[in-house]
């Protein structure tokens, strides 16, 4: 560990409720008003200055969307938001392996409500236009069965602010929640979500998130399930329930970080080549094991539209959009010059 990074030292319970003063006290230092543009990219008449954003759970409530604009986020995912306030899961919810690069947590959807994080987004909204994403789920005493009216409902509270919606299905710290994504359950809850969504006339993209633990099949079935109903992306993926790496951590909650990376480049490339055969464009947004610069632009090589970090803020800090800026303007006559030069867009 290093000397610069003071928080590793720090226990990870401790380290995570102080980031949020070290990400507004560096945003203030070294931040900027304008955002780094690099590879801009546009999707369904949203901007992107650049392809890197955070990932859901980064900032579940929208408290600090100005810092991580300062720092140069090219859109922030906020949530996932739950109709109702509700607290963590009881117990233990959170722990890093350093040498590994892993994160383990068991959340489970912690989060303010949707009336406290709409306040937050619409004032943020209200001045910048940084693309923000909201990530949607249900409350835990909301059962399966009703699970579709939760996501309905926060649909219609954010649909005047939100520039993407992301149905999050795929955590393992809510009780059932992945048992919406089987073969027997997922048209059930969709379909009731996307008639309600088509009965408000919208335009904000839909976007799936999904489970990193998924065979091939069961990716496939929901891939394609959701394309029948119009989802217009994927963000591959959420944190993963295999210990292969990281054996001491418990066998409940996600694990994200380093050990992620080879299931999410697993599920970016399956994805990739079931939408090639789409005559619909989609959009689809890598996250999970995205650890240095390198890593950014190597999910943009491979397919992705769209890159998320997570764990690697724990270990890097908010100074990783620096870093990836800094790559990016290296890149620049490189082998990567055509990637960086012409601005893509699907509509």
């Amino acid at each position: 560990m290093s000397l610069r990074k003071p928080w590793l030292f720090l226990p990870s319970k401790l380290a995570h409720d102080l980031s949020p003063y070290g990400l507004e006290l560096y945003s203030f230092l070294k931040g900027s008003d304008t955002t780094p543009v690099w590879n801009p990219f546009s999707f369904k008449n949203i901007i992107f200055k650049n392809r890197l954003g955070i990932a859901g759970g980064v900032d579940k409530n929208g408290d600090h969307l100005e810092a991580w604009r300062r720092v140069g986020c090219g859109f922030i995912e906020v949530g996932t938001v739950t109709p109702e306030a509700q607290a963590p899961n009881p117990g233990v919810i959170m722990n890093r392996d350093v040498p590994a690069l892993a994160v383990w947590n068991k959340m489970g959807f912690p989060s303010e409500g949707a009336a406290e994080v709409y306040f937050n987004v619409k004032k943020f909204k209200d001045h910048a236009s940084t693309p923000v994403f909201v990530n949607i789920g249900k409350n835990r005493i909301t059962d399966n069965a009703d699970a579709h009216k939760d996501y309905s409902q926060l649909i219609t509270h954010f649909a005047d602010v939100a520039d993407a919606f992301v149905v999050n299905i795929s955590s393992p710290n809510t009780k059932g929640l992945r048992d919406l994504a089987t073969r027997e359950n997922f048209n059930a809850f969709i379909a009731p979500i996307r008639k309600h969504y088509d009965e408000l006339k919208l335009s904000n993209p839909l976007f799936l998130k999904l489970s990193p633990d998924l065979d091939s099949e069961g990716q496939e079935n929901v891939l394609k399930g959701s394309i029948d109903h119009g989802f217009d992306g994927f963000i591959l993926t959420n944190t993963t329930l295999d210990r292969t790496h990281t054996p001491n951590f418990p066998s409940e909650g996600g694990v994200s970080g380093k050990p992620l990376k080879e299931k999410s480049i697993q599920a970016l490339m399956q994805a990739k080549n079931i939408i090639l055969k789409q005559k619909d464009k989609k959009c689809l947004i890598s996250v999970g094991g995205v650890m240095t610069a390198d890593d950014v632009f190597e999910r943009i090589n491979l397919g992705a539209d769209l890159v998320q970090v997570y764990s690697t803020l724990v270990f890097e800090g908010p100074g990783f959009f620096r870093k990836v800026h800094k790559l990016a303007k290296h890149q620049l006559g490189t082998h990567t010059q055509d990637k960086f030069n012409e601005p893509n867009s699907r509509t």
